[in-house]
């Protein structure tokens, strides 16, 4: 039996930052939600931005998702 450390350590590397990254997008949206219901009260665009942003997150996500799926599935 022979391992690829070099394989092993890249796929751990890449696993690693795609999960730091999706969970601080993931956040990122959460808290775009939370500034929007705060702000909602004082009106403006701040409020449609911080919306909008969070939005945006959520859809990242997904989309990232929905590629690891595909990637296992196909």
């Amino acid at each position: 039996m022979n391992i690829d450390w070099a394989a092993l350590g890249s796929v751990f590397g890449v696993s690693l930052l795609a999960t730091v990254s999706l969970v601080g997008l993931f956040t990122l949206g959460i808290v775009g939600l939370s500034k929007q219901e705060s702000t909602s009260g004082q009106g403006g665009g701040s409020a449609v931005m911080a919306r909008t942003g969070a939005y945006a997150c959520f859809a990242l996500c997904a989309a990232a998702v929905s590629y690891g799926i595909f990637l296992i599935v196909f």
